[in-house]
């Protein structure tokens, strides 16, 4: 069998959850005995010679730079609709060896093909909202299934088409993201229509769709949650006291450790808050990029004392220190309003790492009893949370045990089973 994935969010340099979650799957398709495609959507033309098409993939995977969009009513943008309407050709990109990735390769998905539709998503986007239609594609010797790792605009000819929708956050807590909730609704809607399968990856996640489309028929919905895999290399326990230490001036286990976005959804202010009124000497590392509001969440740390060092806030680290200061934390901390998931709490309890997580959305159901569960609106409830966790040991000790057992429910071989099911039945087997 020959399943395909789409490459969108694979494609962005600093990488995202849902390319997280893709490239997991690549490989479990591929363990699975299957051909794997991928395809992008990168700048690149189909006229392009062959070795220059190489050089160009990995270029605009390190730096997209997507091409300007025609506005209406131009003939540039006559011309893409019509494109768009009589659906359009993937190529293959050849990945020869002649062009050295090393610096990136770890971005990569499994793959048997790489293939490429110039600007597809973006074209996708436009025609849908113009439209209301679904963007046509065709693939020579096309696979069986195309998995689309998020809902897009778009279909692929001769193949069963099934979308994974992780979460519904922009309907549930419209005021915490950017997207346009009109548009995000209909597309939602056009997916269920036009998909041969939905897939979720957590059963409160499946839950909300269903309570949001009643229309859907529940049977179309699959949770396969999602696997958590083994990071390219796990530091040894001097190398994290020797990296936190000379990078960063911390002690292992001396610190309590955030990382993801910083937006409105993960919650960032209220963490600030419960932690500098809980009078907890211990060191808070935040690691994310400033996104959306990033300003409101972060605005405790303005008003600091310019020798108080107890917050670190750090937009970015390569992923082999990530894990490292992630196995010398005290503890992760994500107190997020509302996941689909929650990947960051089972990366941290696989490392051996006591976790603090919020009561809300899927969190409680991927956690388990293997986290300290709090409620993320109220800060006093958090801070104690943290109070507890800096206090306790044996509490620290006993989650450690514990989120080594839960994470282990999420492994691959687990991810295999749920997967393998769902592609039988999509396909009539089951």
């Amino acid at each position: 069998m020959r399943v395909g994935i789409d490459g969108l969010n694979l494609a962005i340099p600093r990488g995202t959850g849902i390319a997280t979650y893709a490239r997991s799957l690549s490989h479990c398709i591929g363990e699975l005995g299957h051909a794997v495609d991928v395809v992008y959507g990168l700048n690149i033309a189909a006229t392009a010679d062959p070795a220059l098409r190489e050089v160009q993939f990995f270029d605009l995977l390190e730096s997209e730079r997507g091409r300007k969009a025609p506005k209406f009513p131009s003939v540039g943008w006559a011309a893409e609709m019509l494109r768009a309407s009589v659906g359009v050709q993937a190529f293959e990109i050849l990945l020869t060896g002649r062009t050295l990735p090393t610096q990136i390769s770890h971005r990569l998905p499994r793959y048997d093909r790489i293939l490429n539709v110039q600007d597809l998503f973006s074209m996708a986007g436009r025609y849908f909202r113009d439209f209301e239609r679904f963007l046509p594609v065709r693939i020579d010797n096309p696979p069986d299934i195309m998995h689309w790792t998020y809902p897009v605009p778009i279909r692929l000819r001769s193949s069963k088409n099934i979308y994974t929708i992780h979460d519904l956050v922009p309907l549930r807590l419209p005021y915490t993201t950017l997207d346009n909730k009109r548009f995000h609704f209909r597309l939602l809607n056009s997916c269920f229509r036009n998909a041969d399968h939905i897939v979720t990856v957590s059963e409160t996640s499946r839950r909300d769709i269903l309570d949001f489309f009643p229309k859907l028929p529940p049977e179309r919905v699959t949770n396969t949650y999602q696997a958590v895999t083994a990071p390219r290399y796990r530091p040894g326990t001097a190398e994290v006291e020797q990296t936190v230490r000379g990078a960063f001036g911390l002690q292992s286990r001396g610190y309590f450790l955030f990382f993801g976005s910083i937006e409105p959804k993960k919650n960032v202010g209220r963490l600030l808050e419960a932690y500098l009124t809980s009078n907890i000497d211990i060191p808070l590392v935040i690691i994310g990029a400033r996104a959306w509001k990033s300003e409101g969440e972060l605005a405790l740390l303005t008003h600091r004392p310019a020798d108080d060092r107890r917050v670190r806030q750090i937009d970015y680290v390569p992923a082999d220190m990530l894990v490292t200061l992630i196995c010398g934390a005290r503890a992760v901390v994500f107190p997020s309003l509302y996941e689909g998931f929650g990947l960051p709490v089972l990366e941290a309890m696989s490392l051996g790492t006591p976790v603090l997580t919020s009561q809300a959305g899927s969190l409680p159901e991927i956690a388990g009893d293997a986290a300290l569960l709090v409620d993320p609106y109220d800060v006093r409830d958090i801070a104690a949370g943290l109070q507890r966790l800096a206090q306790s040991d044996e509490l620290c000790a006993e989650l450690t045990k514990r989120g080594f057992e839960q994470a282990a429910q999420f492994d691959m071989a687990h991810y295999h089973d749920r997967v393998s099911s769902l592609y039988q039945s999509v396909l009539g087997g089951g």
